[in-house]
């Protein structure tokens, strides 16, 4: 299948060729289903003569091309409803009646603040041209009113999550208006799969009650059901706390498919190059070095300790606490004994055949680098960030 994607520099059309190409290369292997031969790119610099030869090839058409911010409003129909025009008189013109996608916007409704939006106008323009010419030719058209979209983007610009997300990222000032001004965010990666689900005939559709998409199978238009609603209040309390991350070490909550997983994942993307990287401190004396990686809200810690040769460490017991301990490199033994029935376990260790080991409650272990050269390197992971005031840590030689 020939695919053609219009707008195709811009920041959907960017995310949607990758990832068509990433399936026609097979790099992804999740949709078998759908077979790509080529992916046609337009965009502003594209010829006339691309258009054409695009148009007369493609087997599926992806419409993302249009105007956001124009220098003036009369723009908004060039950009929105002329383009939509040629693209589909183009396609009228070789008699290629492939399935057609429309990136339209909630605007488009022209319902509550939006009442007055002359980008909603010019929009709407682009659907009933786009419906129209489903009618006129028989050809499968797909309009999807998007609500904000959420992805790497230009700050500053249309989008008040980049714009929010760059200016934590680079510690620049900026102002919330009204911290509980709600927004429906659709994240671009969601989008992508929707985009997919279309190819595969899989879409969902919907009709709109006011600015709201209520699905209904026979719905006229398109949706990726995957929004986050969420306050502008919320979204920089999020960033402030991603951008403490490399200082506090604590990792927020990030369940799948929630906001802020997607939300921290696209803050990332924003981070000059010189975060990219952040120390981390180390504790170390003549018997190694043991440093904190990653600190969660739920799950506890991640620590890396390094044993120098012939090195014991250890000798402690928990009473709620436990451990796993997964030696990556060097060669050691793990002793436990039960503190109350003296039961004892062994387990050597290598990082040539990578284990996890319980320390148990109740029970007093150490590790032991039986190397006479080498380190032992372990990571360490504890159910429980360590607290100075109640360390449930008690020495006790195994």
């Amino acid at each position: 299948m020939n695919i053609l994607v219009t707008g195709a520099k811009g920041m959907v059309g960017t995310a949607l060729v990758n990832n068509l190409k990433n399936i026609r290369d097979y790099k992804n292997r999740t949709r078998p289903n759908i077979v790509i031969d080529e992916v046609f790119e337009y965009d502003l610099d594209s010829t006339e003569e691309e258009l054409e030869k695009y148009c007369r090839e493609a087997e599926f058409v992806f419409n993302l091309a249009g105007v956001n911010r124009p220098e003036n409003q009369e723009e908004f129909m060039n950009g929105n409803f002329g383009f939509a025009s040629q693209l589909l008189d183009c396609l009228k013109k070789y008699n290629n009646k492939a399935p057609v996608m429309l990136s339209s916007s909630v605007q488009a409704t022209l319902s509550g603040r939006f009442g007055d939006s002359e980008y909603g106008r010019s929009k709407k323009a682009g659907e009933d041209l786009f419906f129209e010419y489903g009618k006129e030719t028989g050809a499968k058209v797909a309009v999807y009113r998007f609500p904000n979209l959420m992805g790497h983007s230009r700050p500053k610009y249309n989008s008040a999550v980049s714009t929010f997300c760059y200016a934590v990222a680079n510690d620049e000032d900026f102002t919330v208006n009204d911290r509980s001004t709600e927004l429906e965010l659709l994240y671009i990666d969601d989008l992508v799969e929707g985009m997919f689900d279309l190819l595969e005939g899989k879409e969902k559709h919907c009709e709109y009650d006011g600015v709201e998409a209520v699905e209904r199978e026979d719905g006229r238009f398109c949706y990726v059901p995957a929004t986050h609603k969420v306050t502008l209040g919320e979204i920089v309390d999020l960033l402030n706390e991603f951008k403490e991350q490399p200082v506090t070490l604590m990792m927020p909550k990030m369940p799948e498919g929630s906001f802020a997983k997607k939300l921290y994942s696209l803050y990332l993307t924003y981070l000059p190059k010189e975060k990219f990287k952040y120390a981390l401190k180390t504790n170390a004396d003549e018997r190694g070095s043991f440093t904190e990686l990653v600190h969660t809200e739920d799950c506890g810690q991640v620590s890396i300790n390094i044993s120098k040769p012939g090195v014991v460490k250890g000798q402690h017991w928990h009473n709620t606490k436990w451990e796993l301990f997964i030696v990556v490199s060097g060669h050691g033994l793990i002793q436990e004994r039960n503190i109350n029935t003296g039961e004892m376990v062994e387990f050597e260790v290598s990082g040539d055949k990578i284990e996890a080991i319980h320390m148990i409650p109740g029970w007093t272990h150490n590790i032991i680098n039986l190397s006479e050269t080498e380190n032992l390197v372990t990571v360490m992971t504890c159910n429980e960030i360590f607290n100075p005031a109640k360390p449930d840590t008690f020495f006790e030689e195994v």
